[in-house]
């Protein structure tokens, strides 16, 4: 894989990590205005984000597993912190959606 390939994945996983870290962060704030349905919804469609960013750090995995060199990029690094800390998020965020709930459920 050539850097320039390297840069565009990264910036790919860069942008679809953004797009799950968006709708993870809604998650919340509907869990927080007690649209626990919504709040799960965001949540789906933040793994469908990060399913879709975790196939592309796939291809480059298998590229590198079978023995094709990468020149590994900062663009690509930064990408895999982007994806890895919006998925601790997310767990966080279930987490928290869940406590939100039983809160509501106590209170009422």
């Amino acid at each position: 894989m050539s850097k320039e390939d390297n840069m565009m994945a990264g910036f790919t996983i860069v942008a679809i990590a953004g797009d799950a870290r968006r709708e993870v962060m809604a998650a919340m704030q509907a869990a927080k205005d007690k649209s626990f349905d919504q709040a799960r919804e965001y949540i789906r469609v933040a793994n469908e984000y990060i399913t879709e960013a975790h196939k592309e750090q796939t291809q480059i995995l298998a590229q590198e597993a079978s023995g094709e060199s990468s020149d590994l990029s900062f663009i690509m690094v930064h990408g895999q912190d982007h994806l890895m800390t919006t998925m601790a998020l997310r767990d966080a965020a279930n987490y928290i959606i869940d406590l939100y709930e039983q809160l509501d459920q106590f209170t009422n």
